[in-house]
């Protein structure tokens, strides 16, 4: 394994930790997909390498990423940074992302439990 400079998918996603267990990362490879180099790929036992590039799905976001290392070991967390290239555009961190607020309630502090329901039933999948 060293000598070629390849390593396992979902290895590779559990050591640069994108996932928190090997079982995860080969479950994300399966179900959702994971395309390398442009070509989707559900085996958790495909080999990838330096210059390979990832595409996947982690959380609500799409992850594209290149590899510079094969990795030996699941270290801290600087250390699995080093092992890619992050080629994702940075995803803005504001109000859309969050759940709409009712500009009647703020600062007026907490709301009674009436306002609590009416709050609950007007976020979105809330009937769903």
């Amino acid at each position: 394994m060293e000598a070629t400079g390849k390593i396992r998918l979902d290895k590779w996603l559990w050591q640069a930790r994108f996932f928190k267990t090997r079982s995860l990362a080969a479950r994300q490879v399966k179900t959702a997909g994971v395309r390398v180099n442009g070509a989707r790929t559900g085996k958790p036992a495909a080999m990838v390498g330096a210059g390979d590039v990832l595409t996947f799905a982690q959380g609500r976001e799409i992850r594209v990423i290149r590899i510079v290392a094969p990795g030996t070991r699941r270290g801290p967390a600087p250390e699995a940074q080093t092992l890619y290239d992050d080629l994702s555009p940075p995803q803005p961190r504001g109000e859309k992302d969050a759940v709409p607020r009712n500009p009647a309630y703020e600062g007026k502090g907490r709301p009674t439990k009436k306002e609590r329901r009416d709050l609950d039933l007007n976020r979105p999948g809330a009937l769903e």
